[in-house]
């Protein structure tokens, strides 16, 4: 039996809670593609922690992951519904996501763009106990428990989920010096209005993604091949870039950019990348209400790893 604080004792439940959050939130973020809303899981969680009943409870972080996890399955649910309405392409909400040290790549790479959209074939479910399993490295009995389903239930689902999306892209990013060299390439097409070295960064078939959620200028739909990706960059984004202050900066596990206009924050740049190093994706997000947290969520919070 875990020997816990007594019930007025706000700080010691607040000290159990504070070791687990930051395993918690990794695990909402990557479910739900949201900070702000793995954040409002947290707190219900929290809530939920304060009101158990101790004499229950033997794990305080198995406990909390699981209440947690199944938090997010029901809050994936509402958000699946709320997206029908959405206006233009959906992208997760962008995170700072520094790499502190290097055995945190691997985990890191899973907070990639385009392995988040992968995930979004998957149901709630589905994706809860693949999470749990292949980037967690949970075994089946602890994601059994945390799921409330049989052993035999969660290896199907964990099987259904890698039939759904076949094999995942978590690759880590390339070197450092690599994606400067395309942040460097990629702002110099944008000012010169001419595609230049970029072209030979981008795979042949680069996809240009942007969200703007109804609620700034962006692409309805995205755009494939380096001839729309040369149009735009070159063009469409020449048109008002320049001007901007660009911030580099790490973003879901790798390096990204940030860009300022003179009211704040405007856009954030993320890339996905091939074996080779060269561009396979390039996200754009336009939406405020994803952006308003980015600069904040270092402070607010233990940092996503």
């Amino acid at each position: 039996m875990a020997d816990f604080p007594a019930p007025d004792d706000e700080e010691g439940l607040t000290e159990i809670f504070a070791q687990t959050r930051p395993t918690l939130l990794s695990i909402g973020y990557r479910l739900l593609g949201s900070r702000a809303d793995a954040e409002d899981a947290a707190q219900d969680a929290f809530l939920r922690w304060r009101a158990a009943d101790r004499a229950a409870i033997a794990n305080p972080a198995a406990w909390l992951t699981t209440v947690y996890t199944r938090r997010c399955i029901d809050m994936r649910r509402d958000a699946h519904r709320a997206r029908v309405d959405y206006v233009g392409e959906w992208l997760p909400e962008p995170i700072d996501a520094p790499l502190h040290e290097q055995e945190d790549a691997a985990l890191a790479s899973s907070l990639n763009m385009a392995f988040l959209l992968l995930l979004e074939r998957l149901t709630p479910k589905e994706r809860a106990a693949y999470l749990l399993r292949e980037i967690f490295d949970a075994d089946y009995t602890t994601i059994a428990a945390t799921l409330g389903l049989a052993e035999p239930a969660c290896r199907q689902l964990v099987a259904r989920a890698k039939a759904h999306i076949g094999v995942p892209k978590r690759r880590a990013a390339p070197s450092l010096a690599t994606q400067k060299q395309l942040l460097s390439a990629f702002r110099a097409s944008i000012e010169k209005g001419e595609i230049g070295p970029l072209a030979g960064l981008l795979t042949d078939d680069i996809r240009i993604t942007s969200d703007g959620g109804g609620k700034a200028r962006a692409l309805l739909r995205p755009l494939t091949g380096l001839s729309e990706a040369e149009r735009f960059i070159t063009q469409g984004l020449r048109r008002r870039w320049p001007q901007l202050s660009w911030r580099e900066t790490m973003l879901n596990g790798a390096l990204g950019v940030q860009l300022f206009a003179d009211d704040g924050l405007i856009a954030a740049v993320t890339f996905a990348y091939a074996p080779d190093g060269r561009a396979t994706d390039i996200f754009i997000m336009r939406n405020p209400d994803k952006l308003a947290r980015l600069r904040a969520a270092d402070q607010q919070a233990p940092p996503i790893k």
